[in-house]
């Protein structure tokens, strides 16, 4: 007797690298995405074969928040190693602060501290770690450029998270991914809705600009940190605080909840 061998499931859509779970839950963020208020660029990164997921708002540009003290924080590191500047115990302490939770005050006194003459070191040196797209937003604080008006993309936060994982020293990585994965539980939103099972990491960004409220999270998930997620989700006035942080927090629980 012939017995014919059952037809092999197709994938919920091409997504190349991703296994046909991953791909499942790729389509039903898109399709959550397509309910949500405002719009949300998404990446998805599989640092250990590459594979990568962008939906289609992954190049917008949008406000950074809070996003982008992760990157002070590579840069105040990659300034002090390379003999620019001389962090204190004070420095450090402000530091584990905007990791912690995100303490704007801890932010403030870093920029101004560390940003030089022309006030431009940082925004200098952030492309250096992946955040080629930033752009300071003029006209909105009398200190210029400020790390509170900038603008980046998706793109730019996946760039930024795999550096802090790939290129800096082990010391500096393992600091930073501690951390992450230990932040205050008000930043407990974002990639963190992956579930505990993940070990998820994150930091998270979020204000309310001229538009609208913006969202963000970047981090990582996994064993070993092997997956890395950037939302930002720009409400453009459709919504506020609460409905952006339950979008980002449920992409990342489609995502990877109950995979690990």
């Amino acid at each position: 007797m012939v017995t014919t061998p059952s037809p092999t499931p197709s994938c919920a859509q091409p997504a190349v690298g991703f296994d046909c779970d991953f791909q499942t839950r790729i389509a039903a963020v898109q399709s959550y995405l397509d309910s949500r208020p405002g719009t949300t660029g998404v990446v998805l990164h599989d640092m250990v074969t590459g594979a990568v997921w962008r939906n289609d708002h992954a190049g917008d540009l949008t406000w950074t928040a809070s996003t982008i003290k992760l990157g002070m924080v590579v840069d105040l590191f990659t300034r002090e190693r390379d003999g620019e500047i001389t962090l204190t115990k004070a420095d450090r302490d402000l530091i584990a602060a905007m990791l912690h939770s995100s303490d704007d005050d801890a932010a403030n006194t870093l920029w101004r501290r560390y940003a030089g003459g022309d006030h431009m070191a940082y925004n200098r040196n952030l492309p250096a770690y992946g955040m080629t797209s930033l752009e300071p937003q003029k006209g909105f604080s009398d200190y210029y450029p400020y790390w509170g008006f900038q603008k980046c993309t998706p793109d730019d936060l996946d760039r930024l998270i795999h550096y802090v994982l790939t290129d800096l020293p082990p010391d500096e990585r393992s600091y930073i991914v501690g951390e992450m994965r230990n932040v205050d539980p008000d930043q407990q939103w974002g990639v963190w809705g992956a579930g505990p099972a993940a070990q998820p990491g994150n930091k998270n960004g979020w204000s309310e600009e001229e538009g609208g409220w913006v969202m963000n999270t970047v981090g990582f998930a996994g064993p070993d940190e092997r997956y890395t997620l950037a939302v930002m989700n720009n409400l453009s006035g459709e919504g506020g605080y609460d409905e952006g942080r339950e979008t980002v927090t449920h992409v990342s629980e489609l995502l990877f909840a109950g995979r690990f």
